[in-house]
């Protein structure tokens, strides 16, 4: 089935089981994404949906983004 993202999940879980996604991510705007102890506190809250709306991020921008490095998307 290959790579799975489920929007429902933390940006930490998805970034720990798919340390790809971070590269993907901080280049549509999530810099903070790099920072350990961002995903460490923040990102154990936050799901992607969340960080675009607080980014301003199209959330579709990023659903594309993955789709084009080889993840499923999960909806």
């Amino acid at each position: 089935m290959g790579k799975m993202i489920d929007f429902n999940q933390t940006v930490y879980d998805l970034t720990t089981q798919y340390p790809e996604v971070i590269p993907i991510l901080k280049a549509l705007g999530f810099e903070h994404i790099t920072k350990p102890s961002m995903l460490q506190t923040t990102g154990r809250i936050m799901t992607i949906p969340n960080g675009c709306r607080m980014k301003g991020i199209p959330f579709n921008t990023v659903k594309e983004a993955l789709k084009n490095n080889g993840f499923n998307i999960n909806e």
